[in-house]
């Protein structure tokens, strides 16, 4: 009987691997996808890290150097990406009885299957002849070993983008060569304490004692320790688990230097927050609402504004999530007495949500309003902008000038989820 093992595949360089299923003109050329407001680098080709492009570089140091290698820049095209990850999930349940998706471009796979690295394979090729994205796979008997496994099939070519470490004497062979800070869950303030402890791989981290371990990097660590020796202690979440939080936040594409700008932008992540909060069938207790100026323009006066307000009732009602924003950005606001002539220039706003619970759960109040809004209204807004696109109908407190929409210079057509953007083939 093969030994279990769990799997873990993600897509190499997802946002530029997606752009290039539908530009072949990127192939083989150093690409980089930016962030909100096309400020930073958040993807990379490899081409592009041959040429020491940084993760989260800022794209206004980079000029010289897209310009003497001809690199590509991409702004980020959410929508696309996100339904290309589907597309690789939906691949992804036709191999495994049980997938759990980690992230954006990586999912934990059920593996009990005896030809392991065959099936990983067929996988592998599957994935990239029905969407055209690449991926490689990571086994292993735990969560923690199976992201070494995949570390080493990204970095390895002689591993074919599939890596086992199932088998006890390959884990013996390949832990040493896994540098302490590439395993899953050690950040940098533990890689800096192990390593200062003379732990400098993984199968240093793997021989030390639980308790010490503890005393290092809390249970988190111990439980990694217990991962690397093939103790299973991080369970597989193939139903999602209920959210505890949520938060909707963006740069602006200009300074928000009066506080109605300000009002607009926190009043789009609100409208956000409330679809995404009745998508998921939730009610919120408490919302903060922030906004603050760029670190990154020291000439000019510094500030960070946050505050958080109960919501009672709980709700998912765009108005009452709206309301509160609001409450908050007045009690924070530090302009002079006319809040339409700003001392600062805010760069970034957002909406955290906290205190989830689903809306059968919500506690009553002794004093909640007997006639509340009709949840027709939200059912009706939400609708609308299912049917005719996002802000179709939007509350007459976002603005219709869209002063604070986001900057998207280089983005590239929605090409899977907007019919005019579908590519067109001519013969």
């Amino acid at each position: 009987m093969s030994p279990k093992s769990i799997a873990i595949s993600d897509s190499a360089n997802f946002y530029v691997s997606a752009e290039r299923v539908f530009d072949p003109t990127l192939i083989n050329v150093p690409c980089i996808v930016l962030s909100n407001n096309d400020g930073c680098a958040v993807a990379r080709s490899n081409e592009a890290k041959i040429l020491g492009i940084k993760m989260g570089a800022p794209v206004h140091q980079l000029t010289d150097k897209i310009k003497a290698h001809g690199i590509r820049v991409l702004s980020s095209n959410y929508t696309l990406y996100g339904d290309m990850s589907r597309r690789v999930a939906e691949v992804y349940e036709d191999f495994s009885p049980r997938v759990e998706v980690y992230s954006i471009d990586e999912c934990f796979l059920d593996w009990q299957f005896r030809d392991r690295e065959d099936h990983a394979k067929k996988l592998v090729a599957a994935v990239k002849q029905r969407v055209g994205i690449p991926v490689r796979v990571g086994i292993a008997p735990t969560k923690t070993l199976a992201k070494c496994a995949n570390e080493l099939a990204k970095k390895n070519p002689i591993f074919s983008c599939v890596c086992d470490l199932t088998d006890k004497s390959i884990q013996d062979y390949l832990l040493p060569r896994i540098n302490v800070s590439d395993i899953w869950g050690v950040g940098r303030a533990t890689t800096r304490k192990l390593k200062a402890l003379g732990i400098q791989t993984a199968e240093d981290l793997r021989g030390i004692p639980l308790k010490q371990a503890r005393g290092v990097g809390t249970v988190v660590l111990e439980r990694t320790v217990a991962e690397l020796r093939g103790n299973p202690c991080i369970a597989f979440e193939d139903i999602e688990p209920q959210r505890k939080g949520m938060a909707v936040t963006r740069s602006s594409s200009q300074p928000m230097t009066d506080f109605d700008m300000v009002m607009e932008a926190l009043t789009a992540h609100a409208t956000r927050a409330a679809e995404k909060l009745r998508q998921h069938g939730l009610v919120a207790g408490s919302l903060t609402a922030f906004y603050n100026t760029s670190r990154f323009r020291t000439n000019k006066p510094q500030h960070r504004a946050s505050r958080t307000a109960r919501l009672t009732p709980m709700s998912n009602d765009t108005f009452d999530l709206v309301n509160a924003a609001r409450r908050c950005a007045e009690v924070a606001w530090r302009g002079p007495r006319d809040m339409n002539q700003g001392a600062f220039e805010y760069a970034k706003a957002g909406v955290m949500l906290d205190d989830l619970l689903p809306i059968a759960e919500r506690p009553r109040t002794l004093f909640e309003p007997i006639e509340q809004r009709s949840p027709e209204l939200m059912s009706a807004l939400d609708a609308v902008n299912g049917r005719f696109g996002k802000k179709s109908l939007v509350l007459a407190r976002e603005g219709y000038q869209k002063r604070v929409a986001m900057r998207q210079k280089f983005r590239s057509p929605r090409y899977t989820t907007r019919i005019s953007d579908v590519p067109v083939i001519r013969v």
